[in-house]
Order: structure tokens, then sequence, then C-alpha cells
């Protein structure tokens, strides 16, 4: 169990990748706390991890409101004594398009988001990992600095805009033994995509197979853990050679 006795934040837990996040952490002895401002769905995840025989519980937390955020973190530490694990996975508000028809407004409004809620979470979890000696934040997307596609706005550039932070965390926190990762992915071929889409996935990679959910829940556990203690300040590639190093 590479995470037992370990305890997981996930912030925007109800979704797809959060999910599976959550089932590859408790899957692996960790217990999970999901946030999220969908109840509903944080509860459907929680149910899948307690129906496979985890530990899961879910609060309505607003990733960019730092007082929230601030106590729910306090209070999960209160309850289960250490976060361990810290991943923020809300959803972004992508804009699809040219960047010389970007708005300013629009795309300052976009940017703010991703950069206060990494902000505010990581400082969070950061406050306790760095009292208790120890802990992982993990973020998701990755860079590509190869990027040639034209038209998908806000996307690649929030991704960037996140690296950019966790190099810079990854710095002030690792003399605490606080590592910061992320994960690069070309993209996961989710049900909701059409077959013709999610076939051109697979074809741009070099093993001709994309990262599944599952994937990702175990990559991400792995991260988490000591197994993976001489790892920080990096990106993992998870894209099977769509993106090559």
């Amino acid at each position: 169990m590479l995470l037992e006795n370990k305890t997981a934040v996930i912030y925007g837990g109800g979704g797809t990748i959060g999910g599976a996040m959550a089932r590859g952490f408790a899957a692996e002895g960790a217990r999970v706390f999901l946030a999220g401002r969908t109840p509903a769905t944080l509860d459907a995840v929680a149910e899948e991890v307690r129906a496979a025989g985890g530990l899961a519980e879910t609060a309505r937390v607003d990733a960019l409101d730092e007082d929230a955020v601030n106590g729910w973190v306090d209070s999960v530490v209160e309850t289960a004594g250490s976060i361990d694990v810290s991943v923020n996975l809300i959803s972004q508000d992508a804009l699809f398009r040219p960047m010389i028809e970007m708005p300013a407004a629009d795309f300052g409004r976009a940017m703010d988001k991703i950069a206060r809620s990494f902000l505010v979470t990581t400082r969070a979890a950061a406050r306790h990992m760095v009292k208790q000696g120890s802990g992982v934040i993990l973020h998701f997307g990755g860079s590509d600095a190869t990027n040639r596609m034209p038209g998908i706005g806000t996307v690649q550039i929030g991704c960037d805009m996140v690296e950019a932070m966790r190099r810079q965390w990854a710095c002030e926190l690792g003399p605490h033994s606080v590592r910061v990762l992320s994960m690069r992915t070309g993209g996961i071929p989710g049900d909701a995509l059409p077959d013709p889409v999610k076939q051109q996935m697979v074809d741009a990679t070099l093993l001709k197979r994309a990262a599944t959910l599952t994937d990702v829940g175990r990559v991400a556990a792995f991260l988490a853990s000591d197994h993976a203690a001489s790892l920080t300040s990096t990106q993992v590639n998870i894209t099977a050679g769509a993106l090559v190093d």
C-alpha cells in the first residue's frame, strides 16, 4: 500500500480526473477528502471509493475562496492528523479562439482563476506540510514547449502558468522536504469524445494507446508516494509518446 496512513485532498474531486486520482490514492491506502462546488458529483466519486473499500469524505468548497479553503484544510488536518497530498483539478475557463481576437477582460479573468486557485490551494496545504516536514503537491496538465496549434487560446498558456508556479513552489518548499510535481497529458480519451477524435489521440502516440483514467490514478499514486521521493520540480510525461521530451 503505497499511501497507507496518508491523507489526500483533491479540489475538483467530483470530475473525471479527480475521480481517477481519488480511486488511485484510495486503492493504495490513502484517506481522500474531495472538495468541489457540486455535492452530487463529489458524492458519486466518494461512493465509488467506499464501494471498493476505501475511505472518502466530501465537502462543498470554492477553491477561489481563500478563507473557505484554509478553513477546510485546517479541518482536514484536525480530523486526519496531517495533509500529505494536495491536488487542484478545478475546471478552468478555457477560451478557444485566436489571441488576436481575445477580449482582454475575458483573458484576464481566465488567467486570474488559474493563478488564484493554484496559489490559494497550494498555500493552504504548504502551511501544514512545512510544519510536518513532508508532503506532495501535484498538478495536472503540463507544458508543451513545442506547441504549434493555433486557436487554443488560454489552454496552453494556463498550463504554462501552472508549470511556472510549480517551479517556484518547488524551490521554496524543497528545503522543507515538500515535493511539487505535475503530470503532463496529451489528453485522456473519455466517453464523451467522438470515436474519430479518440482514434486521432491514439494514432498520435508512439505506443498506439492513449493514457487511461486508470493510468492517471496509478501514476498519481506513485508520484504521491515515498517511492518517488527523489522527484520534485518536474513534470511526468504520461502521453504515451504523443508529446516527447
